[in-house]
């Protein structure tokens, strides 16, 4: 395995965990953004009134997203599989 076909592999990896990570990650963002602009208008700082509607957002948008993140696992998964002769080399 050359330094370069690793470095090739680390970074369709990295690429791979970013694009799965990122949808999920900026809806907790935007949905904690506004509870807090929420939670500093009205002045009520409940602590389950930031965790429950991120939550169940984050679920909501799993069930959505999971056959595109498996399609996505999947193909890179295979792609790795199919790369595994060049690894030997």
């Amino acid at each position: 395995m050359t330094p370069e076909f690793a470095a090739e592999v680390l970074k369709n990896l990295m690429y791979q965990a970013v694009l799965l990570a990122a949808p999920i990650l900026l809806v907790g963002m935007i949905i904690g953004l506004a509870i807090s602009l929420f939670q500093a208008v009205t002045s009520i700082h409940e602590q389950t009134l930031s965790f429950v509607p991120k939550a169940l957002a984050i679920v909501a948008l799993l069930v959505v997203l999971l056959p595109w993140m498996l399609r996505v696992l999947v193909s890179f998964t295979t792609a790795i599989i199919e790369k595994i002769p060049q690894m030997a080399q």
